[in-house]
């Protein structure tokens, strides 16, 4: 297909370039939830935190960015719900609906659905719009993460953010970049800059 051939309305995300049917926003579902279920499988221990660092958290916000926040919401709504239901898709092959790490899955569903709105305003269109998207979404993972973390461990503040947060930061930023690099640049080989 010709990007040529294309028509972006105001309000698009990448997702919407490709032929509107129901088998494309299905495919695209279960796709989101199979990418984000591989990249949880990126895992490395962090020394002192019941949570590692995985692929999925960066997953799950371009699942949100590039689908918008209808299908990035449904995307990580079926990659909670299979893994509750037992399919070892969580970090390191896990599963269920247990697990210190339980609220940043959940922070990711709701950061999707943040990101995918503010990419239908723009937000993935620059490299300075795509790092602030990318700030919220983490921002909200976080947000219900840690609070999480803090009731299933007993852990108070200071430690729940030494373990849950800190560790983590340079890596979010990293993958900032990588979604700063790439988003603006799928748009601007798409022929589209808004």
């Amino acid at each position: 297909m010709s990007t040529a051939a294309v028509t972006t309305r105001p309000g698009a995300v990448l997702a919407d370039l490709l032929p509107a049917t129901r088998v494309r926003d299905i495919a695209l579902v279960v796709g989101g939830a199979a990418l984000t279920g591989v990249a949880a499988q990126l895992a490395v221990p962090v020394p002192g935190s019941p949570v590692p660092v995985t692929g999925q958290t960066f997953a799950a916000l371009l699942v949100g960015t590039a689908f918008g926040a209808r299908r990035g919401f449904l995307s990580l709504a079926l990659y909670a719900l299979v893994g509750m239901a037992g399919v070892p898709w969580f970090q390191s092959g896990t599963s269920g609906a247990g697990g210190a790490s339980f609220g940043y899955i959940i922070g990711m569903l709701l950061a999707a659905t943040a990101v995918g709105a503010l990419a239908r305003r723009g937000g993935d269109r620059s490299v300075l719009r795509t790092a602030g998207t990318m700030a919220v979404g983490s921002a909200i993972i976080y947000a219900v993460g840690v609070p999480y973390l803090m009731a299933a461990t007993g852990m108070g503040l200071g430690a729940a953010l030494a373990a849950g947060v800190v560790p983590f930061l340079i890596g979010d930023a990293l993958k900032a970049a990588l979604a700063m690099g790439a988003l603006p640049a799928a748009w601007k080989l798409a022929g589209r800059k808004g």
